[in-house]
């Protein structure tokens, strides 16, 4: 049963977007000292907030007491090192927990929100919102014991909207880079948080933040970074790259589709030999070169009419797997080049009753596809949209996330009960469930390495030690 009872918090889900992320860079060309700002035209309804100096320029970086943890382990950004919310190490986990779930090593006090962590090096990094200083603040812990390492922030006034914070950072390198509520970009280095540049959507772009925030997460591809500012036409771009040490700009893609930014994340896919973004905006989706920023094909197909959360998810042969909430259900879309150029169709269509995901991106998991349809329950699909099995209606998961690891389904619900399943396409197999948070809106992307998951509700993070055998 969801916690809905009254049409402002049936649009909670859309607080979320985890999902989903990106931005554009307003670059500090020759370092902090040298800001250049290019002011879109006047007369957009939030123009106000166009002028005035960039709430990055103010920006800071305080040291805290924690220390880099030697442990092993990384999930660097959104859905994890692959994009795909697998983990990719061999670990051995837990087969079953005891009543009151896995140790749990730490927890610590978040904003209000649903940012969800990354992890690497021993650190974890969140997107969070400090509410009393009224200022975003990109936060390093330490992975061993949750004290903090470093901050960074900046002052930045967010309304409460069913949280403030949404999106996952990006770390590359020496790098992360952090998207904002409001639209602010920032890359700091990864071990002290000193600044590095910084980028503003809407004052760079035109951006029009969803009216839930933003909820894109930064995509760092080698050493570009990689935005869906969906900018107003016709100088905002749709896409653009960004040099990862300097913020400069590589390619843009024009919005000649004059698409608004969404929730939805950008997926990455290998079409035909040929690397490509794919990015939902308000009125379809589109392919477009990671070379060179180039617009090979879009499609009004896909659309949610309420809001685009889940991320596509790219499937072998040219196929995109795409759902949404809302009665918009699911689409299997295929894109192929010819002579005509590229082109794009769909193959199938589930209502939302077979599969549609309101919140959190499927899983392409050998040959299968898992997530938790509108009404709360884990499905497993095979690849021509067949449902094989569902969890049943007496284990259903909210709008809660979910991610494979060790062979294993790790699933949240709504209120902070974590469930361990096998992860098979042949029946749900049920292998652990316990309460490992005390709060509600447990819906922020969970993260695993080195066998420690962290997760978190609206108000609190925690990491548990899923590891069989804990010893070093």
């Amino acid at each position: 049963m969801t916690a809905f009872r009254s049409w402002p918090t049936l649009l909670a889900p859309l607080a979320f977007a985890l999902l989903a992320g990106g931005l554009l860079v307003f670059a500090f060309r020759g370092g902090p000292d040298e800001v250049s700002l290019r002011i879109p035209a006047a007369g957009r309804k939030d123009a106000a907030a166009l002028s005035g100096p960039s709430p990055l320029e103010s920006g800071t970086t305080t040291a805290g007491p924690g220390i880099a943890a030697e442990l092993p382990g990384s999930w660097p950004g959104f859905r994890g090192a692959g994009l795909d919310a697998i983990s990719p190490e061999r670990i051995p986990l837990l087969d079953s927990w005891p009543e009151e779930g896995p140790p749990q090593q730490w927890s610590v006090a978040v904003g209000e929100g649903y940012a969800g962590p990354a992890i690497h090096a021993g650190r974890v990094y969140l997107m969070d919102y400090d509410r009393e200083a009224q200022a975003d603040a990109l936060r390093c812990l330490s992975l061993a014991d949750g004290r903090e390492i470093w901050r960074f922030s900046y002052p930045v006034a967010v309304k409460r909207n069913h949280g403030m914070s949404r999106t996952v950072p990006a770390v590359a390198g020496d790098a992360v880079v952090a998207l904002g509520p409001m639209g602010h970009v920032s890359c700091v280095d990864a071990a002290t948080g000193e600044f590095r540049w910084g980028a503003d959507l809407v004052r760079d772009h035109g951006t029009e933040i969803p009216p839930w925030y933003a909820g894109q997460c930064p995509l760092v591809d080698g050493d570009r970074v990689i935005l869906a500012p969906a900018g107003r036409p016709p100088d905002g771009p749709l896409l653009c790259a960004l040099d990862l040490p300097t913020g400069e700009t590589l390619w843009s893609t024009p919005n000649t589709l004059s698409w608004k930014m969404t929730h939805a994340s950008i997926a990455v896919a290998e079409i035909e030999g040929v690397r490509t973004y794919v990015y939902c905006g308000h009125r379809g989706v589109a392919g477009i070169s990671a070379e060179d920023g180039t617009l090979l094909w879009s499609t009004p197909e896909w659309r949610i009419s309420l809001a685009t959360v889940p991320t596509p998810v790219p499937l072998p042969d040219g196929r995109l797997f795409l759902s949404g909430g809302y009665k918009a259900g699911s689409l299997m879309l295929q894109v192929r080049s010819g002579t005509e150029g590229w082109k794009s169709e769909p193959l199938f269509r589930l209502d939302d009753d077979a599969f549609g995901a309101t919140q959190q991106t499927p899983i392409w998991y050998e040959d299968h596809l898992f997530g938790v349809r509108p009404d709360g329950e884990l499905v497993c699909l095979d690849p021509d949209g067949s449902v094989l099995w569902s969890s049943g209606p007496s284990h259903r998961f909210g709008l809660g996330p979910f991610l494979i690891a060790d062979g294993k389904l790790l699933v949240m619900d709504d209120h902070g009960e974590l469930t361990m399943a096998a992860a098979s396409n042949e029946r749900f197999e049920m292998l652990a469930r316990a309460k490992v948070l005390d709060g509600h809106d447990s819906w922020a992307p969970m993260a695993i390495a080195g066998g420690l998951l962290i997760v978190r509700d609206l108000t609190e993070m925690r990491c548990l030690d899923l590891r069989l055998d804990p010893s070093p």
